[in-house]
């Protein structure tokens, strides 16, 4: 799938191939546009998957008084239920109310503004509980009596983006991962950008009649590689780190957690034997590819969870950690945790030169709008369906009757028997309909290969190398997976030993 055609003649060129760009080469190719995208590493191998991964409103945001973007959120978070009902799933959280914090009015009245901003379809309003003696209350400090139930939505995020670009490359896109975008300069009303294969060097040629740069922590480095672009810089770098700890309590639901700092934590379910905690909220400089969690960000998200949980959890306890950096428009906000989510297209338009559009900030769950906004600034100049598509047309895998993914799931277990139960839950969730490309006429567990460990099969790597552009052990156990959180060291390096062969 990384055979490089060069020179290429495209309509749109996509630099980055994180959830913005794979959303915006979808939407495009759907038009009828030539598509190509250029990514340096894997799909989702920074920011978009390195997210708290939640298909949300983003409650905290009203207290800024950003309805708009929570309103086109919580349109999305329904919108994202319907076409991808396999990787998206419904999650309740538990906001305990603590007195010296935020009063309960304030909680009350955010919530009938989050039922109410976006036309809430499919999941249930937000109502008050009495947290003593119930089980949400069961591992929660015994100070804490009362609190809220409110619904919004988790999916896999990395998961979202591949599944982007497979559409966008069946309608005929170009994904190129382990591409490196170089330069780019005008020739009348074309792009001449310049990319190379980084495991090999080999130049590609790209002649494109407009550029998104779409590289998130890299936009403004891609800025300044295009002729003729000015360097002031419009993007704030804030660092994100989660920890995944065992499993802390018994039950589907997430935990909205209120820190004395003003932020929020999250505690939510985490590949059914864990739990992941975060985020952190960090200015950031430097190389985004080179972000690790701090010590003092393990503690501090260990101190939020204390506060609330009976159990504590130290950083010893600590499976797994991840961090991202968040490209965020930059509003010049003092607080980086204040700091707008909301996205902003900026299209630079040469006289007599070819169009660039550039995107700063944004949230996963909102890159499907993003993406119909960037066509319609990019439509006067490259053309292409005025007609936007996106909201009504399902995603690799999602194309579920009724979008009921309970009853597909019991039609897995039925067809499959010799899946257990977790496994054909986990495969049912990640692949949807696409599964029967992966067991195909398999009778037996043994006719899937080779098996790694925690459930992962040849037939599975092998079909992710064939179709998702998985091409390293890390591709496929921290990205396309997860395994690599459930298998043992050796496992690991068996699954990296298997691709070298």
């Amino acid at each position: 799938m990384n055979d490089l055609p060069a020179p290429l003649d495209v309509d749109l060129l996509i630099i980055g191939g994180g959830i913005n760009g794979a959303g915006i080469a979808r939407d495009a190719a759907g038009r009828g546009l030539r598509v190509a995208l250029v990514e340096q590493a894997d799909l989702a191998s920074a920011t978009s998957s390195a997210a708290t991964k939640l298909i949300h409103g983003g409650l905290r945001y009203l207290e800024f008084f950003e309805f708009r973007l929570v309103r086109e959120a919580l349109i999305e978070r329904e919108r994202l239920l319907a076409i991808a009902p396999h990787i998206v799933r419904p999650l309740q959280f538990v906001w305990p109310h603590v007195e010296a914090l935020r009063p309960r009015w304030q909680l009350r009245i955010g919530l009938f503004l989050y039922d109410h901003l976006g036309g809430r379809e499919r999941l249930p309003a937000s109502r008050g509980i009495r947290l003593t003696g119930s089980h949400f209350g069961a591992p929660l400090q015994e100070i804490l009596h009362h609190g809220f139930i409110y619904s919004d939505c988790w999916a896999d995020d990395s998961r979202l983006v591949v599944l982007n670009a497979m559409d966008a490359a069946e309608r005929g896109a170009k994904i190129h991962t382990r591409t490196r975008f170089v330069t780019a300069a005008g020739a009348g009303d074309i792009w001449q950008a310049q990319c190379e294969h980084v495991a090999t060097g080999q130049r590609i040629d790209i002649a494109a009649r407009a550029i998104v740069n779409a590289a998130g922590p890299w936009v403004e480095r891609v800025l300044q590689r295009v002729d003729h672009q000015d360097d002031a810089s419009r993007v704030r770098l804030v660092k994100g780190s989660h920890i995944v700890v065992p499993r802390m309590y018994a039950g589907e639901h997430a935990f909205t957690l209120q820190n004395t700092d003003g932020r929020v934590i999250f505690a939510i379910p985490y590949e059914q034997h864990y739990t992941v905690i975060g985020t952190t909220d960090l200015p950031f400089e430097g190389d985004p590819s080179q972000v690790h969690i701090s010590d003092e960000e393990v503690r501090y998200l260990c101190d939020a969870v204390n506060r609330y949980f009976r159990t504590p959890v130290t950083p010893q306890d600590v499976k797994w950690a991840y961090s991202g950096v968040r490209p965020l428009a930059d509003d010049e906000a003092a607080n980086v945790s204040k700091v707008t989510r909301d996205y902003r297209l900026e299209l630079s338009t040469p006289t007599d030169g070819p169009p660039l559009l550039s995107v700063f900030g944004g949230k996963i769950t909102t890159y499907r709008k993003l993406a119909e906004a960037a066509l319609d600034k990019l439509r006067p100049h490259i053309g292409g369906s005025a007609e936007a598509w996106t909201d009504g047309i399902a995603l690799p895998g999602g194309d579920l009757p009724r979008a009921d993914f309970n009853a597909f799931l019991a039609k897995v277990r039925l067809r499959w028997s010799f899946l257990s139960d977790e496994l054909a839950l986990r495969l049912a969730r990640a692949y949807g309909t696409r599964l029967s490309n992966i067991i195909g006429a398999a009778k037996q567990f043994s006719e899937l290969g080779t098996h790694f460990g925690a459930g992962l099969t040849q037939a599975e790597v092998d079909y992710l190398r064939r179709h998702e552009w998985a091409m390293t052990a890390d591709d496929i156990l921290w990205r396309r997976t997860k395994r690599g959180l459930h298998m043992s060291e050796e496992q690991r390096l068996n699954v990296a030993r298997y691709i070298e062969t």
